[in-house]
């Protein structure tokens, strides 16, 4: 039964790999097989994809063109050169659209903004500003983050401390950032964050279909179709969490709905009000048709923005600060100074106020996103034929890959230093935080496409942050690994295993 599920492609490509690369699996560059292209070197080494690239880009200087088997159409750019970027994604933005592929690739997510172009694109961008700017609902971001830790994550923590025990603290992040967003999006808390851990069905489906989507990336198209049409493998585990997400999504829609039918109109809220209450309530002034379908889509995008980079981010960053004692002293400090001298040394949490004179923690912060980008990599297509800065030549069928993960790692771009984790950098003498172009630092896109919830995320980021570093102590299990997994979100592939203790009596 286990050979049926895992599928018979699988286990030949599998072989293959494993015979082809024996003898070659330390080159920097991918192979050029007869036939087969450079696809066996990336399927043998995906656990590692991310290294791996940045092996390469160093190599190549900076882009390098990855060859895929023949007649596949998996012919791939990959460039971290930051005057490609600007130009891709700034200069001649028209002519690098996602592309037709990418949202095949990507179909779970329906015509949300993730995969809209064009004309598409705009009106979902519109709406969605329209949405992050509003007062009313950043009066809710603020309330729902600070409800959010100090009445779930905190009693967590809390109790982590009291029994001793281990907890992966990715995990934890997980739901935290999944609670909140479920909140912002839908107003409804799930209540993920509990001392229980309970199952999550939808968390998991999230986790399930990004991870199949990876594999579509590896692989021919007409294979993952093959196993879509077929319902094995990967395609299978993405069928179901697309089933699950449905399900849920449709769930919450007329949950919603009913309770606006029984109150006439929702009542303005002193605390604001979460998107799907907006675009009911907007649909008219919105210019769009806020159909089940509309809305589903927009949900499961936004639910993804918010739950898995936020929480991806808080991850690594707390394991960077908790193995660098330097820089967690130094926040500290900074925390001290900027709180009345009465409550240094004693537990408390922080108001946006507070947090946006966290000079140092925004830099921190900066600096983690940099080494270790929540989503790793994106990818273009050019409309028509182009040249790229670099000299290198682009066609429509050729797809163009950023590796973000690959960029931060990169001398040329960030000095020698670059694999050090040195929230300095971000600084500038006159204390205050340096500006680095978005085409050097893509964490939150560049261009037209620069992420709308900027500064949703750093208020997300800088509550949790602040809370656990100046609250608690956060020591990593010895001998756990930590390494990237193989996914379209860079999460730890044996998750965040830590023991906390508390600071204060």
């Amino acid at each position: 039964m286990a050979l049926i599920e895992l599928g018979y492609i699988e286990i030949f490509l599998t072989m293959l790999c494993f015979f082809l690369f024996y003898f070659f699996r330390d080159s920097k560059y991918p192979i050029n097989w007869p036939i087969f292209g450079m696809l066996p070197g990336a399927l043998y080494h995906i656990q590692q994809i991310h290294e791996r690239c940045t092996m390469t880009m160093r190599a190549s200087g900076g882009t390098f063109l990855f060859k895929g088997p023949w007649f596949a159409n998996m012919d791939m750019l990959s460039t971290v050169d930051p005057a490609n970027v600007h130009y891709i994604m700034s200069a001649n933005f028209m002519n690098f659209p996602k592309g037709p592929k990418f949202k095949e690739m990507f179909d779970v997510l329906g015509n949300g903004i993730f995969n809209a172009d064009l004309d598409m694109w705009k009106i979902q961008r519109k709406t969605t500003r329209a949405l992050i700017t509003h007062q009313q609902f950043y009066k809710f971001l603020v309330k729902t983050s600070r409800d959010k830790v100090e009445k779930g994550l905190i009693p967590v923590l809390d109790y982590i401390c009291d029994k001793g025990s281990i907890v992966d603290l990715q995990d934890l992040f997980q739901r935290f950032t999944f609670d909140t967003t479920c909140i912002l999006v839908t107003g409804y808390d799930p209540g993920c964050v509990s001392i229980d851990f309970p199952d999550v069905p939808f968390s998991k489906a999230m986790d399930d279909a990004e991870e199949a989507i990876l594999f579509r990336h590896a692989l021919p198209e007409i294979i993952w179709k093959l196993q879509r049409w077929l319902r094995i493998g990967e395609e299978k585990k993405l069928i179901r969490a697309r089933e699950t997400l449905d399900y849920t999504i449709s769930k919450y829609i007329s949950k919603k709905r009913d309770e606006l039918k029984e109150g006439d109109k929702l009542k303005e809220s002193e605390e604001g009000f979460d998107l799907l209450t907006f675009y009911l309530k907007e649909e008219e002034n919105l210019g769009v048709k806020c159909d089940d379908n509309y809305l589903r889509d927009t949900i499961l995008n936004l639910m993804i923005a918010g739950r898995d980079t936020t929480s991806s981010a808080l991850t690594w960053f707390i394991w960077l600060v908790s193995t660098n004692p330097q820089v967690e002293k130094k926040i500290r400090d900074e925390i001290n100074f900027i709180i009345p001298k009465q409550e240094v040394g004693k537990w408390r949490l922080f108001n946006v106020q507070e947090l946006n004179k966290l000079v140092y923690l925004h830099g921190a912060l900066c600096d983690s996103l940099r080494l270790y980008p929540p989503v790793p990599f994106q990818h273009k297509e050019p409309l028509e034929k182009d040249i790229l800065p670099s000299g290198h030549k682009v066609h429509p069928k050729l797809k163009i890959m950023f590796s973000l993960y690959a960029m931060g790692r990169m001398e040329s771009i960030w000095g020698k230093d670059c694999l050090e984790f040195k929230p300095e950098r971000w600084i500038s003498d006159r204390g205050t935080i340096k500006h680095e172009p978005s085409y050097k630092f893509l964490a939150f896109n560049a261009g037209p496409r620069t992420c709308l919830g900027k500064e949703v995320a750093f208020t997300q980021m800088k509550a949790v942050a602040a809370a656990i570093i100046h609250n608690y102590q956060v020591e990593l299990v010895k001998g756990h690994p930590i390494e990237p997994n193989a996914s379209i979100i860079l999460y730890m592939r044996h998750g965040f295993k830590v023991r906390i203790s508390r600071r204060w009596p």
